[in-house]
């Protein structure tokens, strides 16, 4: 049977990031891939005009629907926007536990908010201990580990998150050494990443997580499958689509323009 991997985020309506990323990535990790879709964003590569929240009902609609019938391997939390839905969706995996990415989406790249201010608690509490790893950028485990002075190490932020409960994070990006370090809640792992100069990262974080999920669909080693993930994200970010829209540009996880 194939893999099967589910998203559980916001759509991205210019195609770069969120569902559409992860639903991409998910292919191109040999993952069948589904989505339970918790907002909608009015969105391109300049920035997130709008945000429509769905009903909780509906969320549990769709993930009812998928675990029914097809069946969860592994899935991921992207995008989930306000503290109702993080309950929701905390709530329906607490009952239906499966190998669980969670990406703690804060910003955007653009810097559109995507996560609301009193939804950040509930995200901890809730959903962080029923995750197999949670995988923050640098600047999202620096606001979870409330790191104002912005002095702690890599290691340190990984550490601060499986404080907060979470069973092991991958801290992923920002400047300085070009790795991404993943703490298990025993041991430390490096895990080198190439540094690009490519106008088009929009996208790289959801490519990773999902990648990330669909390779522990698979059922490979969380250390592997987060080496695995950062190779598809930098290899998404070295092919991606600098020529699309006036922002960053879309990755490219399924090398669409050597298609071309």
């Amino acid at each position: 049977m194939a893999p099967r991997a589910l998203t559980i985020a916001g759509s991205d309506s210019g195609g770069g990031a969120g569902i559409q990323a992860d639903l991409k990535a998910f292919a191109a990790a040999g993952a069948h891939g589904m989505s339970a879709i918790v907002a909608l964003t009015a969105q391109n590569t300049v920035g997130v005009v709008a945000v429509h929240e769905l009903p909780p009902g509906f969320v549990v609609a769709q993930l009812e629907a998928v675990f029914a019938d097809i069946g969860v391997d592994a899935a991921k939390t992207g995008m989930l926007f306000s503290r109702r839905i993080i309950e929701t969706v905390a709530g329906y995996l607490a009952d239906h536990p499966v190998r669980l990415v969670v990406d703690p989406v804060m910003l955007a790249s653009s810097g559109a908010k995507l996560l609301q201010d009193d939804a950040v608690e509930s995200l901890v509490t809730r959903l962080f201990p029923l995750a197999t790893v949670v995988t923050p950028n640098l600047a999202e485990a620096r606001a979870l580990c409330v790191d104002s002075t912005l002095s702690r190490s890599k290691a340190e932020l990984a550490e601060g998150v499986v404080a907060l409960g979470a069973p092991a994070a991958i801290v992923t990006g920002g400047h300085g050494d070009p790795v991404d370090h993943l703490f298990d809640g025993a041991r430390h792992v490096e895990i080198p990443v190439e540094r690009l100069d490519v106008a088009a990262t929009h996208g790289a974080g959801c490519t990773h997580s999902a990648t990330l999920a669909a390779l522990l669909a698979r059922g490979v080693r969380l250390e592997e499958a987060a080496r695995g993930a950062a190779r598809a994200a930098s290899d998404a970010v070295r092919h991606g689509l600098v020529e699309i829209g006036a922002g960053d540009g879309p990755v490219d996880v399924l090398h669409v323009k050597g298609r071309t």
